[in-house]
């Protein structure tokens, strides 16, 4: 059991930290959903065959809020885009137990150390439709000889950071790109962008969870069984 809760944590935590977009129609409250394609290696085959394959975000302000179904867990993911504060939360109704682990600024740039360093992004001129979005392409470069595209949007504009420090040099919304978290390849392609009242947020630790550190819920998986 805990084997897959660890798989969805790493999920979560990946994709939040991956989806972060910066921009004609503001947009401070509502949801972005993502479709997720993933390039794994071979070591991590096993983990994408349970990662999901669309994700949708909520936003409210500098907060976001994701949640996803993790094996018998409900895995909740809160982070403050603007200090890079973050809290998850695992709901595991029927074992009883809800964990809380709080997230520092170290925490996210950790994980964003993990990955390449992007650069070098050049506008191409090149126009097409994504979705209901007018987006132009963007061709960029990381520090270990890759090179990628993306896809950018003046439609709409969303909370500053969105996107995060990747890709602070974009001008525009994402609506299709490339990023590495935890070592894994995984390009996203925005769905729907939608205003819609949510939240608020907050950081605090909800009452009845009990806080771990992230070492601490990874190590449970020994005893927990699959």
């Amino acid at each position: 059991m805990f084997k897959s809760i660890k798989t969805g944590v790493l999920a979560a935590i990946l994709i939040s930290s991956a989806i972060y977009a910066h921009a004609q129609k503001k947009i401070t409250e509502g949801s972005v959903t993502y479709t997720v394609e993933y390039t794994p290696t071979a070591e991590q085959e096993a983990m994408v065959n349970v990662l999901p394959k669309e994700q949708k975000v909520k936003f409210n302000g500098n907060m976001i809020r994701m949640e996803m179904e993790q094996g018998p867990a409900t895995i909740v993911v809160l982070q403050d885009i603007a200090s890079n504060l973050g809290l998850v939360l695992i709901d595991v109704p029927v074992a009883q137990m809800q964990f809380a682990v709080k997230r520092t600024k170290e925490d996210h740039d950790k994980d964003i150390a993990s990955g390449p360093k992007f650069s070098d992004f050049k506008a191409t001129g090149e126009k097409k439709m994504i979705g209901s979005y007018n987006a132009e392409k963007y061709t960029y470069k990381d520090d270990k000889g890759g090179s990628y595209e993306l896809w950018t949007t003046t439609d709409v504009e969303l909370p500053a950071g969105f996107s995060g420090e990747d890709f602070k040099d974009v001008k525009g919304s994402l609506v299709k790109f490339t990023n590495f978290r935890q070592g894994l390849k995984q390009t996203l392609t925005v769905k729907e962008i939608k205003e819609e009242k949510n939240g608020p947020y907050k950081l605090d630790v909800p009452s009845g969870y009990e806080v771990k550190t992230m070492e601490e819920i990874m190590a449970m998986q020994g005893g927990g069984g699959e």
